[in-house]
C-alpha cells in the first residue's frame, strides 16, 4: 500500500499540480491587493465623498457602531455589503485572468492538433509488392 501511495504522489502530474495550486495561490493574493490596494481606492476617488468600500455595511440591530469592524467585534448581525463587493471584484479579475491562460493553452493545444504531417509515410515493402502485383495483373487483364 505504501509502494502505491508513493507511485500516486510523486507522478509528475501530481508535482505539476501541486506547483499550478502554489502559483495559483500567489496569483490569489497579488490579485486581492491589486483589488485592495490599486482599484478600490481607485474606485472610492471617483464616487461622490470617496467611498470607502471597506467600512461599508447594513447594520440589522437597534445599535449604532462607529464602524463595520467595531460591529462585528461586538458580534452584531451585520451585511458587510462593502467586502463582498471587493471579493467579487477579486474573483472577476482572477476568473478572467483564468480564462486567458486557459484559451491561450487550448489555442495552442488546438494549433498543435491542427498541423498536418509533412508527408505521408513512406508504404512498407509488402505494400510496395502488393502494388506492383495488382498493376501487373492490371495489364494482363
Amino acid at each position: 500500500m505504501l509502494k502505491e501511495f508513493k507511485e500516486f504522489a510523486f507522478k509528475g502530474n501530481m508535482i505539476d499540480m501541486a506547483v499550478g495550486i502554489i502559483i495559483g495561490g500567489a496569483f490569489g493574493t497579488v490579485v486581492k491587493s491589486l483589488v485592495d490596494d490599486v482599484f478600490m481606492p481607485a474606485i472610492g476617488a471617483l464616487t461622490p465623498g470617496g467611498i470607502d468600500f471597506s467600512s461599508k455595511y447594513w447594520n440589522l440591530t437597534d445599535t449604532e457602531y462607529e464602524s463595520y469592524a467595531a460591529a462585528k467585534e461586538a458580534g452584531a448581525a451585520v451585511i458587510g455589503y462593502g467586502n463582498f463587493f471587493t471579493a467579487f471584484l477579486s474573483f472577476l479579475i482572477l476568473a478572467f485572468a483564468v480564462f486567458i491562460v486557459v484559451k491561450k493553452a487550448l489555442g495552442a493545444m488546438k494549433k498543435e492538433e491542427a498541423k498536418p504531417d509533412p508527408k505521408p509515410p513512406e508504404p512498407s515493402a509488402e505494400e510496395k509488392l502488393l502494388t506492383e502485383i495488382r498493376d501487373l495483373l492490371k495489364t494482363k487483364a
